[in-house]
């Protein structure tokens, strides 16, 4: 999944969190130097990458559709998931999505000198621009297609992301309501807490 995707399964733990949206940020499998809640958050970060890799339901859309989005299907699986979690957000926590991504964005840490000056400055433009609370809408969609399109490396047909959404979204809709449930269950052990 996307940003809000790691958040959420991070178990409304705002350290965990970030640390958790650093595994963007960290390549390879020597984490020994980080700090242990960092690394415990890169790793959460690449279990929840792994769970929805292998996930059934998430191979059985990819087949779908890779006609249209050859070799960028996985990446779109994940924009779609977070685009659903945004606008099926009450269906999940029990919080309202702004008022979650705003406890959040006030208690990040952007001092802190194990994380990256290229991830602090990420972050700081996340809470900027608070792209995340605009993901629920087609627009956001269009857009978060559109801007992860860019920044591969090969042609890819991820521009036309919004539009195979649409194309497929009853089946997509479908596998990652499928898909909440098995990752609800191995990642959150109890119901989600209210951020304080």
């Amino acid at each position: 999944m996307n940003y809000l995707g790691h958040l959420y399964f991070s178990g409304n733990d705002v350290e965990r969190m970030q640390a958790n949206l650093y595994g963007d940020f960290v390549k390879g499998s020597h984490l020994e130097h980080l700090p242990p809640v960092i690394r415990e958050g890169v790793l959460l970060h690449r279990k929840i990458d792994d769970f929805i890799d292998r996930h059934p339901v998430v191979h059985e859309l990819l087949v779908i559709l890779r006609p249209d989005l050859p070799k960028i299907a996985p990446v779109a699986i994940d924009i779609y998931f977070d685009h659903l979690l945004a606008r099926n957000w009450k269906q999940f926590h029990p919080q309202e999505l702004p008022d979650y991504l705003d406890y959040i964005y006030k208690h990040l840490d952007f001092s802190n000198p194990a994380y990256s000056p290229e991830y602090l400055a990420f972050l700081q433009a996340m809470v900027r621009h608070n792209w995340i609370s605009q993901y629920a809408t087609s627009e956001a969609l269009d857009r978060m297609c559109r801007g992860v399109s860019s920044k591969i490396s090969f042609p890819n047909a991820l521009v036309n992301g919004s539009k195979v959404f649409r194309k497929f979204e009853a089946q997509i809709t479908e596998g990652f309501f499928e898909y909440m449930i098995a990752a609800n269950e191995y990642f959150l052990q109890e119901d989600p807490r209210i951020l304080p």
